[in-house]
This record gives C-alpha cells, sequence and structure tokens, in this order.
C-alpha cells in the first residue's frame, strides 16, 4: 500500500509511478492512496500516469489541519483493514506521518517511508522546524525502513537524529525520458527563435525553489549577453510573481507552464538551471543529464550526486552572482557545455535507471518479506501486499 500526500509534478510522484509501474504484478499486489493537488499544481497522473489509477483520500492534503489530519487517519485505517497490506510504503512528509500511524494502528507487519528530501531548513520558522523534527523522530521509531534518496539527505536526517543508521537505505531515483524531437522543431513548438542560446528550469515555482534568484540570475546574465532566452516550464504559488517579472524581460523570459513534453524543453535548451534553497535529489537534473545537457545548480540537498562538478556541470553557493557566472562561462564555451552534456547522459543514463530504482525498492521488500516471514505465514498466499 503506497501513500503519498498528493501526486503534484515532482519527483515523489514520478518515483510513485515507476514503482507502481514497475515492480512484477506477479509478486507485489499494489494500491497508491493519495490526495489531491492543490489550485495552481498540476497533477502528475494526469500528465504522464497513464494506467496508474489512484485511491482518492480527499482528506489527505498538503496543509495541516487537525480535523482533516484525523480523517486523513481513519480513512486509511479503514483500507488498510480492508486491503490487509503486508507493506506500507508512504511518500513525502504528512502522509508519512497519517500513512506511518495507521499502519501502526492496524498492525501492518512492515513500514517504509521515503525521504525525498526534508524540512529541516528552509522551510518553516526555527520552532516550527523543532516541532517537525521531533514528528520525524516519533514515526522513524515505529518505522521498519528509511529511504533516502541521496547520502547527503540521509546523512542530514541523522545528523537531526531522525531514525538510527541501521535503519536507513539510500536509493537514488530512477526516470527516463521519451524521444527528444530536433532543437529547431522543439524551439517552434515552445514558440521561440532558433538562434540564441537558452537557459531552461523545470520544475515547481515555490518559495523554496528561489524562482526569484531564477530571476536575478537571468538579468545578470543577459546584462552580458543581451541574447540569451530563459525558459522556465513548471507552476506553482509563485506563477504570478514570476510571471510578473518575466513580462519585464520582453518576451526573453518564458513561463510555459506546466507540460507534459518535458522532452520539447530539454531539447530546446543549451543548459538546465537549478536555483533552490534546499532539495533531496532533484528529478529535473537528472532529466537534463539524460538530455545530454549540463547543468548548473546551487550546492544543496544531494544535487552533488547528480551533477558531477566540473565534470558533468558546475555547482555554486545560493548566490545568483556565482550562479551567474557559471551560467555564462558554459554559454561562451560550446565545446566545455558540449563535453560535459555528453559527461552527463553517460552519468545518468547509468546511474538513474527506473530499472534499477525498483530492483532496489523490490530488494527492500523481499528483505522485510523474509525477516518478517513469521508475522507473515498466517496470511493466505497472496502476492505481497
Amino acid at each position: 500500500m503506497r501513500v503519498i500526500t498528493r501526486m503534484n509534478v515532482g519527483g515523489p510522484a514520478l518515483q510513485a509511478v515507476e514503482l507502481m509501474r514497475g515492480l512484477d504484478a506477479g509478486l507485489f499486489d499494489q494500491r497508491l492512496y493519495t490526495g489531491t493537488v492543490e489550485s495552481g499544481e498540476a497533477d502528475y497522473l494526469d500528465l504522464r500516469g497513464d494506467g496508474v489509477v489512484p485511491h482518492r483520500i480527499p482528506a489527505l492534503g498538503r496543509t495541516v489541519r487537525p480535523g482533516d489530519d484525523a480523517r486523513a487517519i481513519a480513512a486509511l485505517v479503514a483500507e488498510m483493514r480492508g486491503y490487509r497490506p503486508h507493506i506500507v510504503h508512504t511518500h513525502t512528509a504528512k502522509a508519512g506521518l497519517l500513512g506511518r500511524t495507521a499502519a501502526a494502528l492496524t498492525r501492518v507487519p512492515a513500514r517504509v517511508h521515503t525521504y525525498h528530501g526534508h524540512l529541516l531548513h528552509g522551510y518553516f520558522s526555527p520552532a516550527k522546524t523543532r516541532l517537525v523534527v521531533t514528528a520525524e523522530r516519533t514515526a522513524a521509531a515505529m518505522t521498519d525502513r528509511l529511504v533516502a534518496v541521496g547520502s547527503q539527505v540521509r546523512d542530514e536526517l541523522i545528523a537531526a537524529g531522525i531514525g538510527r543508521p541501521e535503519q536507513y537505505a539510500v536509493v537514488a531515483p530512477g526516470t527516463s525520458l521519451g524521444p527528444l524531437p530536433g532543437r529547431a522543431e522543439a524551439r517552434r513548438a515552445l514558440g521561440i527563435p532558433d538562434d540564441g542560446p537558452v537557459v531552461a528550469y523545470v520544475g515547481r515555482l515555490t518559495r523554496i525553489k528561489r524562482p526569484d534568484r531564477l530571476v536575478a540570475v537571468a538579468r545578470q546574465v543577459r546584462r552580458l549577453d543581451p541574447a540569451v532566452r530563459f525558459v522556465v516550464a513548471g507552476g506553482g504559488d509563485a506563477t504570478p510573481a514570476t510571471e510578473a517579472a518575466a513580462r519585464t524581460f520582453h518576451g526573453m523570459f518564458t513561463v510555459l507552464g506546466w507540460r507534459a513534453d518535458v522532452e520539447t524543453v530539454y531539447a530546446a535548451a543549451d543548459l538546465v538551471i537549478l536555483t533552490s534553497d534546499n532539495e533531496g535529489m532533484p528529478v529535473s537534473l537528472i532529466e537534463a543529464g539524460l538530455a545530454g545537457l549540463p547543468c548548473v545548480a546551487t550546492r544543496v540537498g544531494s544535487v552533488a550526486e547528480v551533477v558531477r562538478d566540473g565534470e558533468t556541470g558546475l555547482l555554486a553557493r545560493c548566490d545568483s552572482h556565482e550562479l551567474t557566472r557559471h551560467v555564462v562561462r558554459l554559454l561562451r564555451d560550446e565545446p566545455l557545455r558540449r563535453k560535459m552534456g555528453d559527461e552527463a547522459r553517460a552519468w545518468t543514463t547509468a546511474r538513474f535507471g527506473p530499472r534499477r530504482l525498483v530492483s532496489d525498492i523490490a530488494g527492500i521488500y523481499a528483505s522485510l518479506a523474509e525477516a518478517r516471514d513469521d508475522r507473515w505465514s498466517s496470511q493466505d498466499d497472496r502476492a505481497v501486499r
């Protein structure tokens, strides 16, 4: 039983879909439980989730509301009593807390939670962050296996006292891209000219992602090279402010909104940028690598485990000036840009494929089944649920 707060476009939703599709149906009987996306968000299931049918729990929303949260736990408990899963695997913070609470109440034999990132800094005030840490420590105590998307994410969680080192497994995201259109075709599809360099941003437009820093970088880069165009594929609560800033660029900064054909965006670009204050392991950087593009990104979370600084891209502090220098360097040095793009494609293809993700998670489930065999022996001969 897979539980995720909502299937908004991003790494957690993508990983959930890959697992729902990829795990052997003869061995694993799966169900996906989720809430609904918020206003201004796109549902990943609508864009790229063909064949994955969710079980909706309306109270399982992003915002913390005691009444809704209690109703969500009650709904999850009822579903667990009816479905009788061997494993509950939760994704994202709120679903992790509510889903594992429900699993403990119904005595589900094995509980797994994936940290696609964390909320330890950049999201809340110090007082609220301490509450989050306390809640995560409590939830970790009733979890069999904690999965982190990167080593840095794992280490930061352990340093905060969340879980024990032996509970953790590091499982990097896995994804793939469809065929890329030609550069000229892609730019025509996006309504941008075929000439001139293009810098792409793909992802949510929210405070933690720092779209304001992206705008600042775009201004600085264009002062040095007025031909550079910026393209943003994504949306979120910062979309209005980003669109307002884009209008001051007189057509050289385009906000596309959410797109199902991210391959088109990557095919049109010369490099990809990420400006976040906090990250887990960004899938957009993995996709950029699969598309043969170098990345310029802030060195946060497990970004350095995707972008190999100086080899597949360039990493910077959370500073617009340093990001600008890296962008300009790559745009002015085409041989270096192409070399890093080729290295990025080879690295991401070998390291972040969906088959590896599915195999790693299946291995975790198998180890839990072996360790908990005595608790499952009284159940019928079903596939693992």
